[in-house]
């Protein structure tokens, strides 16, 4: 009997389920997220912000770097080094485009939402010239909380030479 009074009175204690948008709606706003995400993540220099915009239990494969991160707490300090790196004059620096003719969105009911596409990277040193250094696939799990939309597994793939 007491098992069933617990499991009643944690099932009342969940959070209500998030109202995940719809249709245009839902790609506008992973669009919008993940264009704030990697402008931070690769030109910015905030690690407590990163920090509001991954989840905690956030999984990071790279089909070159292998394992990038098993939680939010080590993907914001491995970031936090790269930010101290970058502000050597002379530092390699880096940017993420979006190829948005590829962004697919797929909701998932009650959760988030998949997000799927091809990015380039551009790259530069110090204050040289920027150049196409590449191109890759993603696909990426986003949670709505209550406190916004957190990247929460990420899958970055197919990484060759920009064409």
């Amino acid at each position: 009997m007491f098992a069933i009074l617990l499991a009643a009175a944690l099932a009342d204690a969940q959070p209500a389920p998030v109202q995940i948008p719809e249709g245009a709606a839902l790609t506008q706003a992973i669009a919008a997220r993940d264009d704030e995400f990697f402008a931070l993540f690769f030109s910015g220099c905030d690690p407590a912000r990163l920090a509001t915009m991954v989840a905690g239990d956030l999984e990071f494969y790279h089909d070159r770097g292998g394992v990038v991160a098993r939680s939010g707490a080590a993907l914001v300090a491995n970031y936090e080094k790269q930010c101290e790196a970058r502000k050597a004059p002379d530092a390699w620096r880096s940017r993420r485009e979006l190829v948005r003719a590829s962004l697919h969105v797929d909701p998932v009911p009650g959760y988030g939402a998949i997000e799927d596409g091809e990015h380039l990277f551009y790259e530069r040193q110090g204050d040289g010239p920027e150049r196409l250094a590449g191109r890759a696939r993603f696909t990426q799990l986003w949670v709505l909380s209550p406190d916004g939309w957190r990247l929460s597994r990420v899958l970055s793939y197919a990484h060759r030479k920009a064409e």
